[in-house]
């Protein structure tokens, strides 16, 4: 068993370097600071995986619990095909951190000021944070979640940009949203991801 445990190990961290690791849990840390700290707090529908799961619930009142699951291996199926093992792999680190820094974060007070007020700073504020921490996930070969993972299939299958494959996924399921969310919150929604998917194709460009 332990011998069978030290190969899994062996391979998972084959061509993975401490620096890579380091600045995935940075890049995880930045993203769900903003996610939680901002995005929870305003209310901001957020495109993707996760608003294709509330729009599921909502209409088919399948459970998260079932649904997330069942898109996230649906995604990961199609980037292990056109991406590779190795991105599984690494995906594998980003989605763990990603979700232990969330854990992190709930252990503190909000430590900064409630933006429900300000839904366009919040829009603004919110998607810097998920824009540079997911694009520092990415850049490193990996992913947050599975709506990253679909857009970087996209964009290796129809050669778009990263940008504009997040954004077609995002818009998507935010059209499909407002069949039961008002048209000012998918206003905001529709500026926090337009801003995030340019910044995680900008910090993946960075020639650093």
């Amino acid at each position: 068993m332990q011998s069978r445990i030290s190969k899994l190990w062996s391979r998972l961290k084959e061509g993975i370097t401490v620096k890579s690791v380091l600045v995935i849990l940075l890049g995880a840390m930045i993203c769900t600071f903003g996610i939680h700290n901002i995005h929870q707090r305003t209310h901001i529908t957020e495109g993707g995986v996760i608003g294709m799961m509330l729009f599921v619930e909502q209409w088919l009142k399948i459970s998260p619990a079932y649904i997330t699951p069942i898109l996230d291996i649906a995604c990961y199926a199609l980037a292990w095909k056109y991406l590779g093992s190795r991105f599984i792999k690494i995906s594998f680190i980003s989605t763990t951190f990603v979700s232990l820094s969330y854990k992190f974060w709930e252990l503190f007070p909000p430590m900064l000021p409630d933006l429900s007020s300000r839904p366009l700073i919040a829009a603004i504020a919110g998607g810097m944070f998920v824009g540079i921490g997911v694009g520092l996930i990415i850049r490193q070969g990996g992913s947050s979640g599975g709506d990253d993972a679909l857009a970087l299939s996209i964009s290796r299958i129809l050669h778009w940009k990263l940008a504009r494959s997040y954004l077609f996924t995002d818009v998507v399921v935010l059209m499909l949203s407002l069949t039961y969310i008002p048209l000012t919150r998918i206003f905001y929604s529709l500026i926090t991801v337009t801003l995030s998917s340019y910044l995680i194709d900008w910090v993946k460009s960075l020639k650093i």
